[in-house]
């Protein structure tokens, strides 16, 4: 909760004045049960007096003579007194609300983002161990426990002590043995509260934790729909989240029912306090030891009361939920980076340009920056973090020249995209040094690292908007990103040889594409993400498999564009099609994660192995396809 109250000293003005206004509600509010009694004993000691009078005007009227008898007019003067107080509390208590109430909003929004930004800055093997609909549901359920904890919990959470401050001392000011017999069945709630605190916060994180995994049983299915349909497991699916739906709804009525146990044991709690003071109060009253105003004060008091005891379970409710929730986004906040920018001292830039190699530029922090796009990989092994036992690749070791165009192949799983990964530092090697422009990648900002890199993933993902804007998404970082449908979206279209397929939508580069890109198909969002990747000046290009959807002849006129497109920028292309990479500078063939043959086109096939026998099966399969 420290991080919770560092947030709120962000606003701890307003806070501020926002709790003094809601003291001062209750002042107000306890002060009127008080006019009241001064009201009540008035009006007694009037009719008293006017019962005297009464008396007196008969015998005079008896003897001929008239009385005038006045009406007082101190009735109208304490109603106008209690209207007026009526009214000011209204407008302090609205205040105290708004107050309260918008630095709850500003905190969640705070929150919100502080937690997305933490999200983006952590590393792929935290998103291989959680799940889009977990996290969907923090950033949206938590964080909004978190605001009604804040808001209207904390409220009743202040606003509470106050009243019980001002009712007993009000109270027991006018008899204080009434005042403890009225609050005698009080202690019964707060052991209710005990009993029942524990329960709650566990059935709490069980229906956050149930709402989670149904936001991910939903997500999976909007997102693989297609899949699901091609198998016809609508029924499975269906199945599925009825499984999960009734979960979820068991632990929630579980939860309901500690929830709503509270709530009429605090109103039993606060009628047996009313009925001992209608008992006790008309007694005490009967033997002169306390006014009429004061007995009806005493029940005007437990009255204003009844409402901060009975909120006090579903504020102790609202407060579970709220930690439930914090603790939940602080498993996340807990989660550091283990890829970060390096600190830019002076010394440490010039530490990391040792042992030779190019130099690149500075900014006039010391921040190094990619210029050329030299890649140097020096004995790199690497092996995932959740198997550090099973090495992916071991003892690579490569120089690629600035400008040059190399391709990976192998069999899949030799450790081909595991490789590029390494260059952006989607993961750091577990041994040996990744270096560009003659630095270890890891003396580069991240920023300066990735825009210098500009990747066609395998797996080609687009984003739920059209598509001018996905190619345009490449610019967005440079802050002069181009008009989606603009020249430059349309010219690195036209190199990716899709610009024809999007000029033939009604709707054209504004087309939208659904999620993922699902209206489209697999070869037009390859040719997407590669537009969106050729928009880009970095320096160097990662083509991860990029052109396995395409037909061969759309292929071919794709590399005739790229020949232009590559010239002073450093290539590295990953392909199972070995016809994409005849053209290669260095063609490396990897196997089991080592680099087993290197060499281009032409003398790898001399050599016989690996990569000519897969030539071989290509070029067969090629020759049945067209019998």
């Amino acid at each position: 909760m420290r991080r919770l109250l560092a947030y709120l000293l962000r606003y701890r003005l307003r806070f501020a004045l926002g709790c003094a206004c809601l003291v001062l509600t209750a002042s107000i509010a306890m002060a009127i049960p008080l006019v009241v009694k001064c009201a009540i004993d008035e009006l007694a000691t009037d009719a008293g007096r006017e019962g005297r009078l009464a008396d007196v005007a008969m015998e005079k009227a008896s003897a001929g003579s008239c009385l005038a008898v006045v009406e007082p007019d101190g009735v109208s003067g304490f109603a106008l007194l209690i209207i007026g107080l009526a009214v000011v509390q209204a407008v302090v208590r609205t205040c105290s609300r708004f107050l309260i109430f918008n630095v709850a909003r500003d905190v969640e929004f705070d929150l919100r983002n502080d937690l997305f930004a933490h999200l983006e800055s952590l590393p792929l093997e935290f998103y291989h161990r959680q799940t889009t609909g977990d996290l969907m549901s923090r950033l949206v359920n938590d964080i909004g426990s978190v605001r009604l904890m804040l808001g209207p919990a904390v409220l009743n959470l202040l606003n509470t002590p106050v009243y019980y401050a001002y009712g007993i001392t009000i109270m027991a000011s006018m008899d204080p043995w009434l005042t403890a017999a009225a609050l005698a069945p009080y202690p019964l709630a707060m052991l209710a509260m005990k009993r029942n605190g524990k329960r709650l916060m566990e059935g709490t994180l069980r229906v956050q934790e149930g709402l989670a995994e149904m936001s991910a049983t939903i997500q999976e299915n909007v997102s693989g729909i297609h899949v699901v349909k091609s198998y016809t497991l609508e029924a499975v699916e269906r199945e599925r989240f009825r499984k999960r739906n009734r979960e979820l709804r068991a632990s929630s009525l579980q939860l309901a029912r500690v929830r709503g146990a509270i709530g009429p044991i605090m109103r039993v709690v606060s009628a047996l306090g009313i009925l001992i003071v209608f008992w006790l109060g008309g007694t005490r009253v009967a033997e002169g030891k306390l006014s009429i105003g004061g007995l009806v004060a005493f029940i005007g008091y437990l009255n204003a009361l009844a409402w901060p005891t009975m909120a006090l379970g579903w504020m102790f409710a609202m407060v579970q939920r709220g930690r439930a929730g914090m603790a939940r986004l602080e498993g996340v906040f807990q989660e550091r980076p283990s890829i970060a920018d390096p600190s830019f001292a002076p010394g440490l830039v010039a530490a990391a340009s040792e042992n030779g190699g190019g130099r690149s530029s500075s900014d006039h922090d010391g921040a190094p920056r990619i210029e050329r796009g030299e890649i140097e990989l020096r004995d790199v092994s690497f092996a995932y973090p959740d198997a550090p036992d099973a090495p992916v690749l071991q003892d690579i070791d490569v120089r690629i020249p600035a400008g040059a165009t190399v391709a990976l192949v192998g069999r899949a799983g030799s450790g081909k995209t595991t490789l590029l990964r390494l260059l952006p530092r989607l993961f750091d090697a577990t041994e040996g040094e990744v270096r560009i422009d003659g630095r270890d990648v890891r003396s580069y900002p991240l920023a300066e690292l990735r825009s210098a890199i500009s990747v066609v993933t395998q797996e080609p993902f687009l984003f739920s908007t059209s598509i001018g804007a996905n190619i345009a998404f490449a610019a967005d970082a440079s802050g002069e990103a181009p008009e989606s449908d603009g020249e430059r979206v349309r010219e690195a279209a036209a190199w990716a040889a899709v610009d024809q397929d999007v000029q033939a939508f009604p709707r054209g580069y504004d087309t939208m594409v659904g999620e993922r890109g699902i209206t489209l198909s697999g070869g037009q969002k390859q040719r997407v993400t590669l537009a969106r990747a050729l928009l880009s000046e970095a320096p160097i290009l990662l083509l991860d498999d990029a052109l396995s959807s395409v037909d061969t002849h759309t292929e071919e006129r794709i590399l005739h564009a790229l020949e232009s497109r590559r010239r002073g920028r450093t290539c590295v292309i990953v392909a199972h099609r070995l016809s994409t990479v005849q053209d290669a500078d260095l063609i490396l063939v990897l196997e089991g994660g080592r680099i087993v043959a290197r060499g281009d086109h032409a003398s790898l096939l001399a050599q016989g192995g690996l990569y000519a026998d897969l030539f071989r099966r290509q070029r067969l399969s090629e020759e049945l396809e067209a019998i």
